[in-house]
């Protein structure tokens, strides 16, 4: 294979349930948009870009902010970014988000 797939799961840690609605943006480094969506009925994501991702480096961005407003909810963080590599020999990256209003954390999942 010769890039990887991408997908991301972003779970509300404060309430114990998928996080609907999520507006998620894939892009380089230097801010090219790639591809953009939003999390479906389990707080899941595709992001394929049309093609599989080469290996090198990219970034994730979670509209955090207006997703949380929506809820008439405050948080600490208008927006969550990550940045991360794509491997050569990896055919399929999942990053997950586990969100609450005042602190967030990620991992590499399958």
């Amino acid at each position: 294979m010769s890039g990887s797939t991408l997908s991301t799961h972003v779970l509300d840690a404060a309430l114990g349930r998928p996080a609907v609605g999520v507006e998620v943006v894939l892009s380089t480094l230097d801010g090219a948009e790639l591809e953009r969506g939003v999390t479906d009925d389990d707080g899941r994501l595709r992001l394929d870009a049309a093609a599989p991702l080469a290996p090198g480096a990219y970034r994730l961005r979670f509209a955090t902010g207006p997703w949380f407003a929506a809820q008439q909810r405050t948080t600490l963080f208008p927006l969550v970014e990550l940045a991360f590599e794509v491997a050569p020999d990896q055919p399929h990256h999942h990053l997950a988000l586990l969100l609450s209003p005042f602190a967030y954390t990620t991992y590499r999942g399958s």
